[in-house]
């Protein structure tokens, strides 16, 4: 774990991870436990371009989806907030700097045989694959999880947990 960050306009709390991470869930307890707000960049997205990630994707690749997000993303500001990211949020490095500059960013590490268990439907959940519909859940982990751990103030392990003992552990975390 990186040191703690409590600088001013930091005091948001990202969070970054793959998809089934429970990123927004444990988002939305974690903001009742710290008394914060709470955002859902995917939602955001879904409400700014008025239509379903997965729309998105199909209409704009892969590609197109990654500059959309970046761009909402970017235009982030919020104070005392939770902020669950999508799962591709740490492809815009752009997006990804403008988050660590207004909050600590979270990244909810779970291991890959969770992540199979909890994505069954990758095609219909809206998850961006770089290469393609061919690439594997496991091309996706490999991928992604420098990623992760290259944009994270903190990493927390929260495989196997239920979602309030995964929120308390990042709460207790970041305290």
């Amino acid at each position: 774990m990186k040191e703690k960050l409590e600088e001013p306009g930091r005091d948001n709390i990202v969070l970054i991870g793959m998809p089934g991470a429970g990123k927004s869930t444990l988002g939305i307890v974690l903001a009742k436990i710290m008394g914060y707000e709470f955002v859902d960049a995917d939602l955001v997205i879904q409400s700014q371009c008025d239509k379903t990630l997965q729309r998105i994707i199909d209409g704009c690749g892969a590609q197109g989806f990654i500059e959309v997000e970046n761009q909402v993303l970017s235009g982030m500001n919020f104070e005392h907030t939770v902020i669950a990211t999508g799962g591709s949020a740490v492809y815009s490095e752009e997006a990804m700097e403008h988050l660590r500059s207004i909050g600590r960013v979270v990244y909810l590490q779970i291991d890959f045989d969770s992540v199979k268990e909890r994505l069954t439907d990758l095609q219909e959940r809206g998850v961006v694959l770089k290469g393609g519909v061919s690439m594997s859940l496991r091309d996706l982990f490999d991928e992604r999880q420098p990623l992760y751990e290259q944009y994270a103030d903190y990493t927390v392990d929260v495989s196997d947990l239920t979602i309030t003992a995964a929120a308390r552990k990042v709460a207790a975390a970041l305290s």
